[in-house]
């Protein structure tokens, strides 16, 4: 019993150190992972660049996600659990960071086009939730910028019939094209669902528009493009090592009648070449893929690298959420004029939330496992740790014993002795053996044998009905013996399986309390 309160204990402490890690140390790793990016001149001076988190792809689940009811039970428990993650994400990952600027690459909600007004304010509610927003009146204000994405506002094709969506979208996130500057570098937000629309159409319109007004600009700061969807790169175009899933090409739907796009996971060629050679950014950052890939465009006035930053929820199809750090700089207030503007990017991974539960799920079926088949009495009992033991004193007793063999023939008594020079020498006095009691033993032992085999002849073969007698006895025996076995096995298992309920009762009485305080620590506002 000693031994099974002792395994219990340690599996206590086992799912501690499990709920811990899982539910916050993960993320502090996350965090110690990773560091604002910094070029090597002004690598001891990190104040001098405005430092930006951006952040692709939440896509918050609702009931366009699963093809569940909004009342299922499994559809809000995943709500739930994505939503707590991206929340302890953002607040124990990327807000200790202290950024002075937060940048939101699209698709902030997953059925947002397809959604009711109700269902739309609930998932916004839960949005500024997960990222902190309501709290923002009780802290130092950071500046938030947003981009649209399709599962925001929907393709061209479909907010040319619906442009109801783009009105409530803009009410709460604002413009869908507009600039910003971070330090002598400019930020250029592009509503990447309007640019391949339908020609007559009036988005398609105002976003060249917006786009052509830019392209003069300020030659001495330089461009940074923000766009949802990524631009065109050929088929097969490699993304570099950060990419976990298989490369996704070019793949448009238009709708009937020049009504505008239905789908695409790319602009197309002529829209990106005329987005580059209008603006000519050092840098595009874009989303909606899910997946981290980099690629280099070439163009008249070099090369263009792009970053498509992969999504921070674990439930939209990426094993590796991620998010990215950001400096751009020198700030404004930077006098020196030797300081140059430029743009650098950290890619910063987050935990793995599937691994986690995966990591519950094998360590939950070991502790019934040790708990169903740990020996009572500890693993002394078992057959081959009591070979193992006697193994190791079979060893010890031999090497004892040769020492021991040493030391008698080292023992003894000696006596003095004179030569006829008068010189001593210590001789060891001679002992007489006992006589050895094998010859009697043997002898008596052959006596006994002869007497038994005299005393058998005169023996009388019992009688038959005695015999049958006692069979008949050793049969019911046998029977009482049989159900005093299986009673035993019985009140063995019972003893065993209440023992098991006692030691998972004990653990979770325990570690329940734990795992609920570290969730509702990161899920209420502070």
């Amino acid at each position: 019993m000693q031994s099974a309160t002792r395994l219990t204990l340690l599996l206590c402490a086992a799912w501690a150190a499990t709920v811990l890690y899982g539910e916050m140390g993960a993320y502090w790793a996350s965090y110690l992972a990773c560091s604002w990016p910094s070029s090597p001149p002004y690598s001891s001076l990190p104040n001098n660049h405005v430092k930006i988190a951006v952040v692709a792809d939440p896509q918050l689940m609702d009931s366009t996600s699963l093809g569940l009811p909004s009342s299922s039970v499994a559809l809000q428990a995943a709500e739930f659990y994505t939503d707590l993650n991206m929340r302890r994400s953002f607040q124990s990952a990327i807000l200790p960071f202290k950024p002075d600027v937060v940048l939101f690459l699209g698709d902030h909600f997953d059925g947002g086009p397809y959604l009711s007004d109700e269902e739309w304010q609930e998932s916004l509610f839960r949005f500024k939730h997960i990222f902190s927003l309501n709290e923002q009146r009780s802290k130092p204000h950071v500046p938030i910028y947003y981009l649209s994405g399709n599962h925001d506002i929907g393709y061209s094709a479909f907010f040319s019939v619906h442009p109801e969506v783009l009105g409530r979208y803009e009410k709460e996130f604002g413009s869908r094209n507009y600039q910003f500057s971070a330090g002598k570098v400019d930020f250029v937000v592009i509503d990447a669902q309007t640019l391949d629309g339908a020609k007559k159409s009036k988005e398609r319109s105002s976003s060249w528009e917006f786009v052509k007004s830019l392209s003069p600009g300020n030659a001495s700061h330089p461009k940074v493009l923000l766009t949802h969807i990524p631009l065109y790169r050929p088929d097969n175009t490699p993304c570099g090592p950060y990419r976990s899933s298989p490369i996704i090409n070019q793949r448009v739907s238009y709708a009937a009648l020049d009504q505008g796009i239905t789908y695409q996971n790319y602009l197309t060629k002529e829209t990106s070449d005329l987005l580059l050679s209008l603006l000519k950014p050092v840098l595009v950052f874009s989303g909606h893929d899910h997946d981290q890939c980099t690629v280099v465009h070439s163009t008249p006035f070099g090369p263009v690298t792009e970053h498509t930053l992969g999504t921070i929820s674990w439930q939209q199809g990426n094993l590796y959420p991620s998010f990215m750090l950001l400096s751009a700089g020198p700030k404004l207030s930077q006098n020196s004029t030797d300081m140059k503007p430029e743009v650098m990017t950290n890619l910063c991974f987050l935990p793995k939330q599937t691994h986690i539960y995966i990591w519950y799920i094998c360590q939950f079926a070991l502790t019934i496992l040790l708990l169903v088949f740990w020996p009572t009495n500890g693993l002394g009992s078992l057959p081959c740790m009591n070979t193992f033991i006697g193994f190791m004193r079979s060893v010890g007793a031999e090497l004892f014993s040769r020492t021991k063999e040493k030391n008698d023939e080292d023992d003894g008594e000696y006596e003095m002795v004179f030569d006829a020079e008068g010189s001593m020498h210590l001789v060891k006095k001679a002992v007489a053996k006992a006589p050895s009691a094998s010859s009697d033993s043997r002898a008596i032992g052959r006596g006994s044998v002869v007497a038994r085999a005299a005393a058998g002849k005169h023996q009388l073969e019992p009688d038959s009905s005695i015999l049958v007698e006692m069979g008949s006895e050793m049969t019911s025996e046998d029977g009482a013996k049989l159900a005093r076995t299986s009673k035993s096995k019985v009140r063995k298992v019972l003893q065993r399986l209440f023992r098991v309920i006692q030691s998972i009762v004990v653990i979770a009485a325990l570690n329940v309390p734990l795992y609920m305080m570290l969730l509702f620590k990161d899920w209420i506002d502070h």
